[in-house]
């Protein structure tokens, strides 16, 4: 093995320049040549790539986004385009193939690993949903930046008496929605993994108002509904004003957390030394504090379960 290539593919995460970097540098001590593709399997399939060097990965660990750029590429889901893929990494001489990203680019990967090509994943996304990692890339940095912004929003739901409903991110799993609500504070959450009872949440609104609370925060994950359907559908508010605020793609901004930078860096390199190590097909994540491996597949074949804890803390905290 001499050449090894890297992509980001999916949604963009907080730190997956982290993760370029030490993949690049830990690559480069190892004595091997690292390829970047821009555009993820877009790219790959159009030959679209950059040679990366100690250089050229400098002084990004804190950059948001992704120097190599990232797309979703429907041609890749189908054997014809995975094949193809699989021609120009030949084309191109690289021995093996590091995909950062989340389940879906993983899937990707496991296509070229099932046709007998060297792949490791990278586990990016900041919904943070991906089983065999108690952590992905970016999912502390979106918690916080979407605290940032909640604790803003309570300054003037406060002044002017209000119920604020928050929509953040997360289409099929609550993982966000429920680190938010609990870290700013909110009074409800609903996440698409447990259905709620609009009546019930109507009588919490009318017992918070009536025992004088002058404002409420509600955080809905985008899986369940739009936040301007939930407010429409909200029979009674309890007398306060309601207000919607999407946070949005804001969420994916930014420099990486402290923490997330570490861990980018630490993954980064565990992939690597799973590939000196001979072992392939295999994700790398961080599980009770140390870099482990495990199947690619288990990715998407295993449900992460939410902590019943943290969503019964919603509960009891905001009374």
């Amino acid at each position: 093995m001499k050449r090894i290539g890297v992509l980001t593919s999916g949604g963009d995460a907080p730190g997956m320049n982290a993760a370029i970097r030490s993949v690049t540098r830990t690559a480069i001590y190892n004595g091997f040549e690292m390829i970047g593709f821009r555009r993820g399997y877009e790219g790959l399939l159009e030959g679209d790539v950059v040679p990366l060097s100690v250089s050229s990965v400098g002084g990004i660990i804190h950059r948001g986004g992704t120097i190599l750029r990232t797309a979703r590429c429907e041609r890749f889901t189908k054997p014809e385009g995975v094949r193809e893929g699989l021609q120009r990494l030949r084309e191109y001489d690289i021995d093996a193939l590091i995909v950062i990203g989340g389940d879906g680019s993983f899937r990707g990967a496991y296509e070229l690993h099932k046709l007998g090509y060297p792949v490791v994943g990278i586990p990016g996304t900041i919904d943070n949903d991906m089983a065999g990692t108690d952590c992905t890339i970016g999912f502390d940095t979106a918690c916080n930046t979407a605290l940032q912004c909640i604790e803003k929003l309570r300054d003037t739901a406060s002044s002017h008496e209000r119920l604020f409903l928050v929509e953040v991110m997360g289409r099929h799993a609550g993982f966000l929605a429920i680190e938010a609500a609990v870290a700013a504070g909110a009074e409800f959450v609903l996440i698409p993994e447990r259905k709620f009872d609009l009546d019930l949440l109507c009588k919490k609104l009318r017992y918070a108002r009536e025992r004088g609370k002058n404002h409420s925060l509600i955080i809905v994950a985008e899986g369940v509904m739009p936040a301007s359907e939930l407010s429409a559908q909200l029979k009674d508010t309890g007398g306060y004003d309601a207000r919607i605020t999407v946070l949005g793609h804001i969420q994916r901004g930014g420099s990486p957390s402290s923490f997330d930078a570490v861990l980018a860096s630490r993954l980064g390199g565990g992939a690597i030394d799973a590939l000196v190590r001979g072992e392939f097909g295999v994700m790398v994540g961080r599980t009770t504090g140390r870099i482990t491996t495990s199947p690619i597949q288990i990715a998407w074949e295993q449900t992460k379960s939410l902590d019943e804890d943290m969503l019964s803390l919603v509960d009891i905290l905001g009374i």
